[in-house]
């Protein structure tokens, strides 16, 4: 079967530029690109030659990793049913582990075997790794080829994954933090139905709502965690005028950046306002114990399912210097050491996942953002925001509020991780925030100039 005989026989879209996405050209500039990295001791040479994909015939079968980002498997298996019908090309999901990284951990292990999958998760901490390693491939050549409209994608989401003038991954389930509140204590304690504008918005509203929780409850609550904790984290320090970092250079100890830290400090332990969830935040939001959280857009239909209230959904509160949102959640990527057969017949199967159809299929189902600019305003789009509003909430709050991640948490092996262990000992530990800075600091730079510094163009 040659893939011209697999692709899909309709046509595809040409971009559409829609009005309320406007904004997301902002984030396609040089800065929304990952830095310039070149092969170890200065090499131009490339790490492979181009493959000639009209000689190459797709393989039968390849195999897909997944954590099924919110609760997606049974939509995964359905868009596979409809690739091998189309196709003929058979996908063998398999759960690698329960979340980014603990797929990402068994992508690392498998690497040096014959157990890498054709297509895995590439999480916004992650996927610079995998390069770095040498494990995946870029795709703007297969894609190119299978006439995949990479243009339609949109700017702010498939600009995460490129740098050298290449991606190495496609978005997939993307999303941004948003703020969940529970409407009928909202409407109980005589609050305005929406989210808190501010930070201090929120800490006003608290004296109402403590009266309208349950005993244990609080007005607000949290989680902490790898690959979570830091994400939702830098709203509040940008909302101080602080950052992680200033391109690779560290930015911790600048007053802004502890007034970050403090102001999350005094949430849990001054003002009371926070609590920390033991395991998830928005199992206890689903279940009425909290009035509010920060949740991922990729949890909104689980939490629409288990709610026995009416939820509401909001842009991200702001701090006194303003604030923003991280884009965040994960693509896909290729594996490199694969076979021109099977990375081809990955391709084919990214092509369909992410095309204008099944991403508003996959948002409407889980909550993510549509990937696709022609799926945003698309009548199966048109029809969702329409029945369920807070599915609209990500997408303007992406067009109005998203910001590219600090570069240190997104290109830093482990960095993310230690930003959490940081942000954990200031909110269960009621540590000082500059002490705790201060304490992951060293480790933060040894990561970079071991694992980052050597592999960046000189011009860098």
């Amino acid at each position: 079967m040659s893939h011209r005989t697999a692709r899909r026989a309709t046509a595809r879209p040409r971009a559409v530029v829609v009005t309320a996405l406007a904004a997301l050209t902002a984030l396609t500039a040089a800065g929304c690109a990952g830095p310039s990295v070149g092969a170890a001791g200065g090499s131009d040479e490339p790490s492979a030659e181009a493959v000639d994909w009209s000689q190459v015939e797709p393989a039968k079968e390849i195999t897909w990793w997944s954590n099924h980002p919110g609760a997606s498997q049974e939509v995964e298996q359905q868009f596979i049913d409809e690739f091998k019908d189309e196709t003929g090309i058979s996908v063998k999901l398999v759960t690698a582990g329960a979340d980014y990284d603990e797929v990402a951990q068994r992508f690392q292990a498998a690497s040096q075997t014959d157990e890498l999958p054709d297509l895995v998760i590439a999480s916004d901490v992650w996927w610079f790794r995998y390069h770095l390693n040498d494990q995946i491939m870029p795709v703007d050549d297969v894609m190119e080829f299978l006439d995949a409209d990479a243009a339609d994608f949109q700017p702010a989401l498939y600009s995460d994954y490129e740098y050298d003038d290449q991606h190495w991954a496609v978005p997939y389930a993307r999303s941004t933090p948003l703020f969940y509140y529970n409407k009928d204590l909202w409407d109980a304690a005589g609050l305005p139905d929406r989210g808190p504008e501010t930070w201090a918005e929120l800490e006003e509203w608290d004296a109402s709502l403590k009266d309208e929780v349950p005993e244990k409850g609080s007005t607000f609550g949290l989680s902490t965690g790898p690959s979570w904790g830091a994400w939702w984290f830098e709203n509040m320090i940008w909302g101080q005028g602080g950052a992680y970092s200033d391109g690779f250079e560290l930015t911790l100890d600048t007053p802004e950046a502890i007034a970050g830290g403090q102001f999350v400090h005094d949430l849990f332990h001054e003002s009371g306002v926070a609590t920390l969830s033991a395991d998830d935040a928005m199992a206890d939001f689903s279940s009425g114990l909290i009035a509010s959280t920060i949740g991922s857009t990729g949890s909104l239909k689980g939490a629409l399912d288990a709610a026995k209230f009416e939820v509401g959904t909001a842009y991200l509160p702001d701090g006194p210097q303003g604030g923003g949102t991280p884009t965040g959640g994960t693509g896909l990527a290729i594996p490199s050491s694969k076979t021109p057969e099977e990375q081809l017949a990955a391709a084919m199967f990214l092509e369909f996942l992410t095309d204008t159809e099944n991403t508003a299929t996959f948002s409407q189902s889980t909550g993510y953002m549509p990937v696709r600019t022609s799926a945003v305003e698309s009548d199966t789009m048109k029809a969702t925001y329409e029945e369920t509003p807070q599915f609209r909430t990500a997408v303007d709050q992406l067009a109005d509020k998203a910001r590219v991640q600090d570069d240190v948490r997104v290109f830093v092996p482990g960095a993310d991780a230690l930003l959490n262990d940081a942000l954990e000992q200031i909110v269960i530990e009621g540590a000082d925030p500059a002490t705790a800075f201060e304490e992951i600091t060293p480790r933060i730079e040894t990561a970079y100039t071991e694992n980052v510094e050597p592999y960046l163009d000189p011009q860098d």
